[in-house]
């Protein structure tokens, strides 16, 4: 990764923190319902994973998803606007926090259901490798997907006809309050591949570079006709499963091993320690970010709510019952 890479990705991280940070704060104030699952801890996974990617390559994400969806070029005030029901937001505010998508960006769309969208990147990708695009599909989900049958399913469905498609799983060691001790027999989600003869490669979740230098490499495979990866990045969530969850199934020296790693405080030092950026550089970043995410706030704040008289729109698709 070029100095410019690293520090347009620094950047990214540091939206991505300070959005769900604000997130979190609309909800205290009643300006946003529902619910969400934050991703703080898990900024150098998305942002390093979507940087190895060409810009017409395509995403899918999970319930985790605000991160992916803005590392992959969503706009932050319109993406807050959707989680505060916005008319102004990409859904016009239908989808909330799980349900978004940007077809133009290849961000194929989000979903709350765990592993629900793995099986729609295995056919994104094969519909990639019939009309011969070059492109590849990157489908992130959780260490608790891998559990679900889905899952199984579509990597298999994807090895066995070598599509263009990653399989990346964000193992923040917690599916909800389950940990992957309990849930596992292998020691790690990438030993996984082996039952589908395909790679699989395990990477420090919160370094931005082995994210990044894996997903590259996965996808050279990917586009050169090799067939999937399962690549297992390895983090940790600062927060709860939701924002409802107090995390008492986890002890303190845990977390405060895991914080001693918080991936943009890795990132900072290895730019300072390189001469990439000096701590003057990082102060400005820290400004701009701030005032990118207040800007973001307010619009969704003073955004519209939607029309009642449009709530029947776009909820069904039109289909011609004779074909």
């Amino acid at each position: 990764m070029t100095p410019e890479m690293l520090r347009d990705s620094y950047r990214m991280m540091l939206i991505i923190r300070r959005f769900e940070e604000a997130v979190a704060d609309m909800f205290s104030q009643g300006l946003i319902v529902g619910t969400a699952h934050f991703c703080i801890g898990q900024e150098a996974s998305a942002v390093g994973a979507v940087s190895a990617l060409r810009p017409d390559d395509m995403v899918t994400s999970n319930h985790r998803g605000h991160g992916h969806f803005l590392a992959k070029g969503a706009d932050a005030p319109r993406l807050m606007a959707e989680l505060s029901g916005k008319a102004t937001g990409y859904a016009r505010g239908r989808g909330g926090s799980q349900h978004v998508a940007d077809f133009s960006l290849g961000f194929l769309g989000s979903h709350g259901i765990t592993a629900g969208m793995i099986p729609v990147a295995t056919g994104a990708a094969l519909s990639q490798k019939l009309l011969g695009t070059g492109r590849v599909v990157l489908a992130f989900f959780g260490d608790g997907a891998t559990g679900q049958g889905a899952f199984h399913e579509a990597v298999n469905i994807g090895a066995a006809w070598d599509l263009p498609i990653i399989y990346l799983c964000e193992n923040n060691l917690y599916a909800m309050s389950t940990s992957v001790e309990e849930s596992f027999r292998v020691t790690s989600v990438a030993d996984r591949a082996s039952a589908y003869g395909i790679p699989g490669v395990s990477v420090d979740g919160n370094d931005l570079l082995a994210v990044h230098e894996a997903v590259a490499e996965a996808a050279s495979r990917a586009r050169g006709g090799e067939g999937p990866t399962l690549v297992e990045a390895r983090t940790y969530r600062h927060c709860g499963h939701s924002k409802s969850d107090q995390c008492e199934y986890r002890t303190d020296d845990e977390e405060a091993r895991w914080l001693e790693r918080d991936p943009l405080n890795l990132l900072a030092a290895r730019m300072l320690a390189d001469g990439v950026l000096s701590e003057d550089g990082l102060l400005i970043i820290a400004s701009e970010v701030e005032r990118d995410i207040a800007a973001a706030v307010e619009f969704a704040r003073t955004s519209p709510d939607p029309d009642p008289a449009t709530v029947a729109e776009d909820v069904f698709a039109d289909f011609d019952a004779t074909v």
